[in-house]
């Protein structure tokens, strides 16, 4: 990695060679060449804008929908804390969420409010500047259905507002550029009444007890939904349920989600999500998308694999 030597002077936290296991929901793969949780907003803008622009900088929410690989995240690695994680009633049907805050907390801050609309959240495992970048999405309803706006700390360190159109908002894509930030996002629903949302949140979670392997380490949806078809089927008929490859396993409950059983590392995780494509293109000639983003270096390779292969 390269070495980096010269930093802006900050007011939050920055660590260097940080494990990122931890804050992954698949307990595995590299360190961060450094970590920066910032104080605020602010802190963040000063940071980046004074930061070498050839350091490249990644923002990581819960790490719920991420393979980090075994050799480690290089330049910076920006996790935003509580002071990003405030939910606040704009008007009657609009919440302003910061980037840090959860599903479960946007959702439930609706529900209070007698915001409906917003239920689905509850079932997205992930923080709002994640699923904002990525137009998280389930039960039917995606992130652009609710967005109005979002604030973005750029990789100059400058803030902008960008409306849902400026996104170019496919299925689990966005065009935001690498190394911005989301930093709050409005959100619009429309009114209803608290039990009636408690009550479509339970069903929910319900859903998503029955389905998922939610107690296991995953990553939540591994591939994205094929035109006409689910990946997870799709899986399924190619013979992968149960399959394993190292420490990873294609979980037998829910075959569009690998799990790590113990000690998998994030190469036994990747490779079994590619051996699981080679059989589906084999079985059915459909060529499977990752929705796991894949992140950092695979161990011993060369510096040039960083990133999306």
């Amino acid at each position: 990695m390269t070495t980096l030597t010269a930093f802006p002077p900050v007011r939050g936290k920055l660590t260097p060679g940080a494990p990122l296991a931890p804050l992954v929901w698949f307990k595995s793969g590299g360190s961060a060449q450094w970590l920066f949780e910032p104080k605020d907003v602010v802190d963040l803008q000063d940071f980046l804008a004074g930061l070498a622009p050839e350091v490249p900088v990644m923002a990581l929410g819960l790490g719920s929908n991420l393979i980090v690989r075994d050799g480690g995240v290089p330049g910076v690695v920006v996790r935003l804390g509580k002071a990003f994680a405030s939910v606040e009633k704009l008007d009657e049907v609009t919440l302003n969420c910061g980037g840090g805050a959860s599903g479960i907390l946007v959702s439930s801050t609706a529900r209070d409010h007698g915001i409906a609309g917003l239920e689905f959240l509850r079932s997205i495992p992930g923080t709002v500047g994640g699923f904002v970048r990525m137009n998280g999405g389930a039960y039917g309803r995606e992130v652009k259905d609710i967005l109005i706006a979002c604030d973005v700390v750029i990789r100059s360190g400058e803030i902008v507002t960008l409306p849902v159109s400026e996104l170019g908002y496919t299925y689990r894509h966005s065009e935001l550029t690498d190394g911005s930030i989301v930093v709050a996002a409005r959100f619009r629903g429309h009114p209803g009444e608290p039990t009636a949302i408690q009550a479509e949140m339970d069903r929910i979670s319900a859903a998503r007890e029955a389905s998922q392997p939610l107690r296991s380490k995953t990553g939540g949806s591994t591939f994205k939904n094929p035109d006409g078809a689910k990946a997870w089927e799709l899986v399924d008929k190619a013979g992968c349920r149960g399959l394993t490859l190292g420490g990873a396993q294609v979980s037998e409950k829910h075959t569009n989600f690998l799990i790590n059983t113990g000690e998998a590392t994030s190469a036994d995780i990747e490779a079994l999500g590619e051996l699981v494509r080679d059989k589906v293109r084999q079985t059915a000639g459909v060529d499977l998308q990752w929705e796991i983003q894949r992140v950092g270096m695979i161990a011993g390779a060369p510096q040039e694999r960083v990133g999306q292969p």
